[in-house]
């Protein structure tokens, strides 16, 4: 496959195109980078309750089945966003939202009202194209979602995926349901500039 700085540029190029056997020879060029990122990752519990290897193919089959087609600009991009969802992967290991996420890849249907749709125009559609808009959107979401801080994620799954009031989120998190309501519009705000960043192949800090 050739070296990193001369496989990297072409690999991303093609995935850009539409390629997505170019995305699986990007995260198997860039492998043993990720896995020694991951072992200095790993705290003492997560190493007591599975082995990195695991937490490793958890992460990359997320990052395989979620990643919408992207400009990324270079390797640096391309490892930061790898590292980001490794560090969720981590993070939200044996916790709600790792069942969570599965879930969303599966089904993957937001409400057809639902707020992180963000183009009022895929609502009401119903032409092949726009449905396939609207998957593309969902997508999009998904990643979105990778970059959101932990509890904004939690707030804006509950909220547009399970459907669950305000209250009910408050009561689970030891929120006000108007605090959780204050936090959900900014969550929504910020990923909605997720969203952009990402579209503008910019990989949000």
């Amino acid at each position: 496959m050739g070296d990193l700085p001369a496989a990297t540029p072409q690999l991303l190029e093609q995935w850009h195109r539409g390629d997505d056997q170019a995305l699986v020879a990007l995260v198997e060029l860039h492998l043993p980078w990720l896995r020694a990122h991951l072992g200095k990752r790993l705290g003492d519990f997560l190493r007591r309750h599975g082995e990195a290897e695991d937490y490793l193919h958890d992460a990359m089959l997320d990052f395989l089945r979620d990643a919408p087609r992207f400009q990324v600009r270079d390797e640096s991009h391309f490892r930061g966003l790898l590292a980001r969802v490794v560090e969720n992967t981590l993070r939200d290991k044996n916790a709600w939202f790792r069942a969570r996420r599965r879930d969303l890849a599966k089904n993957g249907a937001l409400p057809s009202d639902s707020v992180l749709l963000l183009d009022p125009a895929l609502h009401a559609s119903s032409t092949p194209s726009r449905a396939a808009a609207r998957t593309e959107a969902r997508d999009w979401v998904r990643l979105g979602l990778e970059l959101l801080e932990v509890e904004d994620r939690r707030i804006l799954v509950a909220r547009e995926y399970d459907d669950r009031s305000f209250v009910e989120i408050g009561e689970e998190l030891g929120m006000s349901a108007n605090s959780v309501r204050m936090r959900w519009t900014r969550a929504v705000a910020r990923l909605a500039d997720v969203l952009r960043e990402l579209r503008a192949g910019q990989l949000p800090p």
